[in-house]
């Protein structure tokens, strides 16, 4: 793995302006001519939107949760190929893992892995002294996370400034920049966090401008990137993720894959035979999705305001697995792209568009139809609540028999799951982990044939499966098993 210059922007809290910080300093180092790597520790969509608005570039995720830790540095150099600088924004505060799981997935537990030296941005409106007991006790806290340099976000004024240079020149990390409290770099939050760049283009464009202006204007971009050049290599056998390479690799048709991550929970039947329609990679219509007569099938990924929560892999994985990935959306859209042959609809805000996406009937007919025929087609959150039958009280595409509703009540966490179902996505005892993150309710919540057994926070199934239909709640790297692209596309082409 050649060895990439590299930082991660870390912070004692959620809150803090991480997302400020890493955002201006992609935008600053960009503006300087400098190709740009940007990643999030994480299931966090939202603000790899700004990243990506920031550097022109794919905005990456690093989860060692969903991933494994072993994939963490092989995607990291996928995403930063070729770049001369590669910027990781944490999640939470530094330490902040999963739930009960210590430090994995925590930004340290990252910054470990990338053996990357870290940034602490520290929110220091309401302290002066305390700032360095504060940075000291993180710096020490774990001698294998590198904290090398701090910087001051929300100073007050000039003598509030002096106050915190002094009382760091005492903890030995050094001070990399000081930043002012500034209106014009905040962005609306909602419901789920921040507003996603699709839906806000030009005023997010403004708004990562003026990071970038405050961030070169406050931070020392030359000690930054001199820090980011002294990275030491990066670990042995950690070479470039690749996503031929990994559905080359993985198992494909009816047999069950493993995710990186091995689940505890009850043995189910690993070794069941393939479920109707499935077919293994040295069936009798050729190896893969490219056999005799089949060319590469076309799947639609939904995209556009409604639809942003993707992971960039998704579709470099189904490509590497012999799709045609043609991007549509549903607000606009009043047609599938020509000759679908699968559907993908990931996560998003379908509660916010809920108007827009009834009144584009046609498309909502067409999603029916080609579920009718049994094609595949994979939803996720908002996916699936766009394929039920109505969401607070509008009709929806109507494949499911569920309605969808707005809720009080925030579900958020890690999760760990067990295909129960064979479906389009797994085959029946596929573990693997997963994210939900939802402020609405689907009731019923899984139907006849679920998608998942859950095994945290407690043990439920949720999710429907149905002809070539594989709709839930649950978010999934594909990256971590790889035979989801193989098997969806195998399908799609069958």
């Amino acid at each position: 793995m050649v060895t990439i210059p590299r930082l991660v922007i870390a912070a004692p809290a959620s809150g803090s302006g991480k997302t400020t910080v890493a955002t201006g300093l992609m935008a600053a180092f960009t503006r300087r001519g400098l190709a740009v790597s940007p990643h999030k520790v994480g299931p966090d969509y939202i603000d790899p939107g700004y990243h990506s608005l920031a550097t022109g570039r794919a905005g990456r995720n690093l989860d060692a949760y969903m991933c494994g830790p072993d994939l963490v540095a092989p995607l990291f150099a996928h995403g930063a190929r070729g770049c001369d600088l590669a910027i990781v924004e944490g999640v939470m505060g530094l330490y902040d893992g999963a739930s009960g799981q210590g430090e994995l997935a925590s930004t340290a537990h990252v910054a470990k892995l990338l053996r990357a030296p870290v940034v602490l941005v520290v929110d220091a409106s309401s302290q002066s002294r305390s700032v360095a007991a504060l940075v000291h006790g993180f710096a020490s806290w774990d001698p294998e996370v590198r904290i090398s340099g701090v910087i001051l976000n929300k100073v007050g004024s000039d003598r509030h400034e002096m106050l915190l240079r002094d009382a760091l020149d005492e903890s030995g990390v050094p001070v990399m920049g000081v930043l002012r409290r500034a209106e014009q770099v905040a962005t609306p939050s909602r419901h789920l966090g921040l507003v996603p760049v699709a839906e806000r283009r030009g005023d997010a464009v403004a708004a990562v401008a003026a990071m970038g202006a405050q961030v070169s204007g406050g931070c020392d971009l030359d000690a930054l990137m001199a820090l980011a050049r002294s990275s030491p290599r990066s670990p042995a056998g950690s070479g470039a993720w690749d996503p031929v390479e990994a559905v080359r690799g993985a198992v494909g048709g009816g047999d069950a894959w493993d995710a990186a991550v091995p689940l505890p929970g009850p043995s189910l039947n690993r070794g069941s035979a393939p479920g109707p329609g499935s077919r293994t990679p040295d069936g009798p219509e050729g190896g893969g999705p490219d056999g005799p007569g089949r060319g590469r099938p076309v799947v639609a990924v939904a995209g556009g305001p409604a639809f942003t929560f993707s992971y960039a892999e998704h579709s470099e994985l189904l490509a590497a697995a012999g799709a045609e990935v043609v991007t549509f959306d549903p607000l606009r859209d009043v047609a599938l792209p020509e000759g679908t042959r699968g559907l993908v609809i990931g996560g998003g805000f379908p509660e916010v568009y809920a108007p827009e996406l009834s009144a584009n009937e046609p498309l909502r007919k067409a999603v029916a139809d080609l579920a009718a025929a049994g094609a595949p087609v994979a939803a996720e959150c908002a996916g699936l609540l766009y394929l039920s039958r109505s969401l607070d009280g509008l009709p929806m595409c109507g494949v499911l028999d569920a309605e969808g509703r707005m809720s009080k009540r925030l579900t958020l966490g890690y999760r760990e799951a067990v295909a129960i179902t064979d479906s389009a996505l797994a085959a029946v005892g596929t573990r693997l982990r997963g994210h939900e993150f939802h402020r609405t309710v689907l009731e019923p919540g899984a139907g006849s044939a679920p998608a998942w057994g859950m095994h945290l926070p407690e043990r439920r199934v949720e999710g429907f499966v149905q002809q070539g239909v594989h709709a839930s709640y649950l978010h999934t790297h594909w990256a971590s098993a790889p035979g989801i692209a193989r098997r969806f596309v195998e399908r799609a082409a069958g």
